[in-house]
């Protein structure tokens, strides 16, 4: 049976059951409760199914004719790589068939008869819980991302190692003395911006007056010469400053 879109829709559900009369008790009671369902008679149908919609809960009866609901979820787990949450929904009670279910990919199990109210309460649970810990890994992935962008930033065949202070060419890293890899950082992590030799000077050697503007262009002579066929990156614009090419 296809989805019922509703913009208000709490979440979305497959039910997977060989007896129609609980799918449908169960699909009318979970809509009138705000959510859209679906349903499948067979894991085989249901498999149709999820590879063509995106589900936030699985109702799944262990006891289904052809692939077993145990055998199903292994299958979504293990070979589709699917996480969608699962709650079991069984004849087959007792402590020692529960702890399968969830040995077996399930985050709840509910043993029939059930009521209409458990399910519903239980249905909730689970995918506010599920979309608490999504939220979590999600925002902690990005945290991580944000982290190597600032660990590590690339310029076309440049790579530039700030945890560690190394510079690599193609792969080979680039020896550099303390101010060449300063001023090279100080560019990078500036990319395209024009940074005057006075700027450079107040980064590289703080409240050093000996030293004079001639002096960064010493060292970035010295620097260019050692980034080799990536020494264009390094660009000067007379009267400016220089600067690191974003964009190569």
């Amino acid at each position: 049976m296809e989805q019922v879109l509703n913009k208000d829709i709490k979440g979305t559900i497959l039910i997977v059951d060989d007896e129609e009369s609980i799918c449908e008790i169960l699909q009318y009671n979970l809509e009138k409760n705000g959510y859209n369902v679906s349903t499948s008679n067979s894991a085989e149908e249901a498999i149709r199914v999820i590879s063509s919609n995106n589900f936030d809960l699985i109702l799944l009866d262990i006891m289904l004719g052809g692939i077993s609901g145990i055998d199903f979820s292994n299958l979504l787990r293990k070979e589709f790589n699917i996480q969608t949450p699962i709650i079991f929904i069984s004849a087959l009670g007792g402590e020692p068939n529960i702890l399968k279910g969830f040995e077996n990919g399930g985050d709840d199990y509910i043993s029939k008869p059930f009521s209409i109210n458990e399910v519903i309460a239980r249905v909730g649970a689970v995918i506010t819980r599920y979309r608490k810990n999504y939220s979590e890994v999600k925002t902690t992935e990005l945290h991580q991302q944000d982290e190597a962008l600032t660990d590590k930033s690339t310029f076309g065949p440049l790579n530039i190692d700030f945890s560690n202070k190394r510079a690599y060419l193609c792969g080979n890293e680039i020896v550099l003395t303390k101010k060449e890899w300063s001023i090279l950082e100080y560019l990078a992590t500036h990319p395209g911006k024009l940074i005057s030799r006075q700027e450079i000077l107040k980064r590289v050697w703080r409240d050093n007056t000996i030293v004079t503007e001639r002096t960064v262009d010493v060292h970035i002579a010295r620097l260019r010469k050692k980034l080799g066929e990536a020494s264009n990156l390094l660009v000067n614009r007379s009267g400016y400053g220089y600067s690191l090419n974003d964009k190569v």
